[in-house]
């Protein structure tokens, strides 16, 4: 809506999110890791192609720059991102919070995701307490698929920055594979009889 510029990230990632075995208790015990092997990279990567364009087969990623920090945090479960985003169309100053809440309040699946068993609602979450979201408070809004934006406000360098809570286990890797399935047997790409 506002055209993206730059974005800047501060990723707090559950412990979860490392897999099994995981990382040792010790290590994690009253700390934060400041480092996830390949992790930085994918996040300044991945939102590109994400939010890219398909032309004629050609994969052409989104045109800003993004700066990435990952962190493994004592987390059961939820991924944090602190956002910094610059835009290219950025409303008044004066408006800024209220149309980025707006925005992202009225923000709607595509309609072929509407009824899928496994579409969130709502999509986004907006969360308007000065300390949310939080992992343990907020990572189950809608059966753990919404996503939930807090902390809304102005940026002294960039244009807004905000928090954003996904739960990591069942929004991204279980139910975003489940949720991607439904969508393909939707599509006519697999049948119900395969699934």
């Amino acid at each position: 809506l506002f055209g993206v510029k730059k974005a800047f990230m501060v990723s707090l990632q559950a412990l979860s999110g490392a897999g099994y075995p995981g990382v040792a208790s010790m290590d994690i015990l009253d700390n934060v890791i400041p480092y996830i092997e390949g992790e930085e990279e994918k996040l300044e990567w991945e939102p590109l192609k994400i939010l890219g364009s398909l032309n004629n087969g050609i994969l052409s990623q989104a045109d800003f720059q993004i700066s990435a920090h990952a962190n493994r945090v004592a987390v059961s479960d939820g991924h944090l991102v602190c956002l910094s985003v610059q835009f290219h169309n950025p409303p008044g100053k004066d408006q800024i919070v209220l149309a980025v809440q707006d925005a992202l309040s009225e923000y709607k699946l595509p309609e072929i995701s509407c009824d899928l068993p496994s579409s969130p609602d709502p999509v986004i979450a907006l969360s308007r307490e000065k300390d949310r979201p939080q992992p343990r408070l907020d990572r189950m809004t809608g059966k753990g698929m919404t996503t939930v934006v807090g902390r809304i406000r102005r940026d002294p360098i960039l244009d807004i920055k905000l928090a954003v809570l996904s739960h990591n286990t069942i929004r991204g890797a279980a139910g975003g594979s489940i949720y991607n399935a439904e969508l393909l047997v939707k599509k006519g790409y697999i049948s119900d009889s395969n699934v």
